[in-house]
């Protein structure tokens, strides 16, 4: 390194053209069969990411639990707007 600068080793490749080919949008086909298990899916990772939660904070590890409180916090918040759109 000469005067704090960084140097790349490896050699750029270029891309073939296929990689930046359009691809299709499957969201977009089966998102009304996602739609009804919404509030399922909330409920559940809330009570998975709470459960993660409580684990960690017993094992001693506070900032792990913090990260999984927030989590079900997310989704927590998720599940009362699903009940609000009913």
């Amino acid at each position: 390194m000469q005067n704090g600068r960084r140097t790349n080793m490896r050699t750029h490749q270029p891309r073939p053209s296929a990689s930046f080919a359009p691809r299709p949008k499957q969201w977009t086909s089966n998102a009304s069969q996602h739609a009804s298990k919404g509030p399922q899916n909330a409920q559940r990772n809330y009570e998975r990411y709470l459960a993660l939660a409580k684990a960690e904070a017993q094992a001693g590890n506070l900032v792990g639990a913090e990260n999984y409180y927030q989590h079900a916090e997310h989704f927590y918040r998720s599940m009362s707007s699903d009940s609000g759109k009913k």
